[in-house]
């Protein structure tokens, strides 16, 4: 009986893992910076390979023009655009869209190089870090915050496993002892 629970309990944990990297992956809103590829199927003319999303959140489509894309998902661009499309201009539009750059994260403090670097997937405080040139002489690994790009509040303490997204601002503080 005790087992079943441990199993039960053990894929109720699995799910809840899957269920959050798919929320992550599947729900990321982009914003200014990223660069996105669409592409119109059979279309090639309508189709822009590297459309980086402009500070007013819009991107330049070929004979629809301005659209706004932050704050959208891939999947609801593509929706926006076929709809746009399909007023006046194709008759069953397919419209991909893929994030081809992310907008950066950035690292500042007690590290050897601060400053704004390309997100990746996957991304780590520790990577970032390391990415950021590793730890000074006076680092703590202990006095690490990340501040979230859209949620207001105080930074909050992390480890160097934390996922990092992009947007987020990671702080390294200085030991003194």
């Amino acid at each position: 009986m005790r087992s079943l629970r441990v199993k039960q309990a053990f894929y109720l944990f699995l799910a809840f893992c899957l269920l959050a990297a798919s929320a992550w992956s599947g729900g990321y809103r982009v914003a200014p910076e990223d660069v996105l590829n669409i592409t119109v199927y059979d279309e090639p003319e309508l189709s822009i390979e590297e459309a980086r999303i402009g500070i007013d959140g819009v991107i330049a489509l070929p004979l629809i023009g301005e659209v706004k894309v932050a704050g959208l998902t891939t999947e609801e661009i593509a929706r926006r655009v076929e709809g746009l499309l399909a007023d006046g201009y194709l008759k069953k539009p397919q419209v991909s869209v893929l994030i081809d750059e992310y907008r950066q994260f950035y690292v500042h403090g007690a590290v050897e190089d601060p400053g704004g670097y390309s997100y990746q997937d996957g991304l780590t405080v520790e990577r970032a870090i390391v990415l950021a040139g590793g730890f000074t002489e006076r680092a703590s690994p202990r006095a690490i915050t990340l501040a979230r790009e859209g949620r207001q509040g105080e930074p909050i303490p992390v480890g160097l496993k934390h996922q990092v997204r992009p947007g987020d601002v990671i702080s390294v503080g200085e030991s003194f002892f």
